[in-house]
C-alpha cells in the first residue's frame, strides 16, 4: 500500500451465536470483547469499541483498504470462535450464526454509534436481538431474509 493512500471507513458490525442462542455468560462475554479488540489491533483493524451480548456482537471498526469486509468479519469471527472453544469459555462447541450484518457510519455519526454499542445492556432490556437486528435491516432499506431462506 502506498504512503499517499488515505482511508476513513467505518463499519458496524453486528453477528450473533448459532440459532441465537443465549449461550455466553456474562464473563466469557466480557473476556471475548477484549479477545476482539486485541485481536483486531493485531491484524491492523483499528476497532473503536465492540460489545458482545449473550447470543449477539457489535464491532465499529475503520475498515483497511487491505480488507474486505467479508474478510474482517471472517478474521474476527474465525478466531474469537476458536478462542472461546479452546479457553473452554461456555459448556460445550460454541459456534458463531452464519451470517452477519455491516451497516456504513458517516464519520459524524461514529460517536452516536459508538455510544450505542457501549448501551447494549440498556437496549436489550426491552428488546431481543432478532428485533434489533430486524430494526437494522429495515432502517437501511434492506430486505429481511428469513433462517430458511437464502
Amino acid at each position: 500500500m502506498s504512503v499517499h493512500s488515505y482511508s476513513r471507513c467505518w463499519v458496524h458490525l453486528i453477528w450473533g451465536t448459532l440459532s441465537r442462542e443465549r449461550i455466553l455468560n456474562k464473563k466469557a462475554a466480557a473476556g471475548l470483547s477484549q479477545y476482539l479488540a486485541k485481536y483486531a489491533d493485531e491484524q491492523g483493524v483499528y476497532m473503536k469499541i465492540n460489545f458482545v451480548n449473550l447470543d449477539h456482537v457489535h464491532a465499529l471498526i475503520d475498515l483497511p483498504t487491505g480488507f474486505s469486509i467479508e474478510k474482517v468479519v471472517q478474521l474476527l469471527k474465525g478466531s474469537s470462535s476458536h478462542s472461546v472453544n479452546s479457553n473452554e469459555l461456555v459448556t460445550g462447541k460454541f459456534a458463531w450464526g452464519r451470517g452477519y450484518g455491516t451497516f456504513s457510519v458517516s464519520h459524524s455519526n461514529v460517536d452516536v454509534v459508538a455510544r450505542y454499542i457501549a448501551d447494549q445492556e440498556e437496549h436489550h432490556r426491552e428488546r431481543t436481538f432478532a428485533d434489533e437486528l430486524r430494526e437494522f435491516i429495515d432502517r437501511h432499506g434492506l430486505r429481511w431474509h428469513d433462517e430458511g431462506s437464502r
